[in-house]
């Protein structure tokens, strides 16, 4: 092998470890920041992980207070006004973490107020989020959308087309995936999926042409959303809700045993509530 021919190989060999180094560093939100860092973070614009990043160091911050008995605000009160201001971020990533974030400090009634308004918002995944933070304030306004987090989510299409792809059923699938393609006038169109979780079911086939609101496929919530909607549940489930917890007691391939033990516990806890 040739000097320049040896130095090319170890070029790409050096870059073939680096390269997933620094993706994995510019996605980790572990890495400490300081109060400043946390302050321009959290107004960086350019890089929303950036202000997903501040989000959860402060949420961290939240709970080392919480662990040794101190008010968090003593430690990121200067921050909760931003925690306000983001709940309306445009980036739904931001919105999603900073509903989970206030619902770690239940003292504050600026985070009450806000979360209820974002029961509202547009995303399933921070209404969820908005609704499990509620249930820490002792507040069930979001009842429905728990319950919901239970239930199948059926995706539609958005506007006509012929379909060019669609997933299968029992495909596991994540949030922003794309479930299925479509082709119109307009050009491609991906339809996404708006829930991590697995396919149930698909209701197009390939070629077929559909309308706007044509529901293309159903999807079943993921082991972590289900896990934390029968938590919740635990804390403001009724009887009504008992059809819908004894599914997730039943053995499946594709839950695992922590759920199907959460289900019994709630449901054990709805009944000695209502007895």
């Amino acid at each position: 092998m040739k000097p320049w021919q040896r130095a090319l190989f170890f070029l790409v060999a050096w870059l073939i470890v680096l390269m997933p180094f620094l993706f994995w560093r510019g996605t980790w939100f572990g890495k400490p920041l300081s109060d400043e860092e946390i302050t321009q973070y959290l107004h960086d614009d350019s890089k929303p992980r950036h202000i997903q990043h501040a989000l959860v160091q402060i949420g961290e911050r939240i709970a080392r207070a919480r662990a040794r008995g101190a008010p968090p605000a003593t430690d990121v009160g200067r921050w909760y006004p931003e925690l306000v201001r983001l709940a309306i971020y445009s980036v739904e990533e931001v919105r999603n973490t900073d509903a989970w974030i206030m619902g770690q400090d239940p003292s504050r009634a600026e985070f009450h107020a806000t979360l209820l308004t974002m029961l509202h918002d547009q995303s399933p995944n921070v209404r969820s989020n908005a609704a499990l933070s509620l249930v820490s304030f002792g507040d069930a306004a979001g009842h429905a959308q728990i319950v919901a987090m239970l239930q199948s989510n059926f995706v539609t299409s958005p506007a006509s087309g012929i379909v060019r792809a669609i997933a299968k059923p029992g495909d596991p699938i994540r949030t922003g995936t794309v479930v299925a393609h479509l082709e119109n006038s307009s050009g491609g169109l991906d339809v996404r999926s708006p829930i991590t979780g697995r396919i149930k079911s698909v209701a197009v086939r390939m070629g077929q042409q559909v309308a706007a609101g044509t529901i293309l496929a159903g999807i079943d919530p993921g082991n972590d959303q289900a896990w934390e909607a029968l938590r919740a549940l635990y804390i403001v489930g009724t009887r009504d809700d008992l059809a819908l917890v004894r599914q997730y007691e039943q053995p499946r391939d594709d839950m695992g045993e922590r759920i199907r033990q959460q289900a019994i516990q709630t449901e054990e806890e709805i009944l000695r509530r209502a007895r």
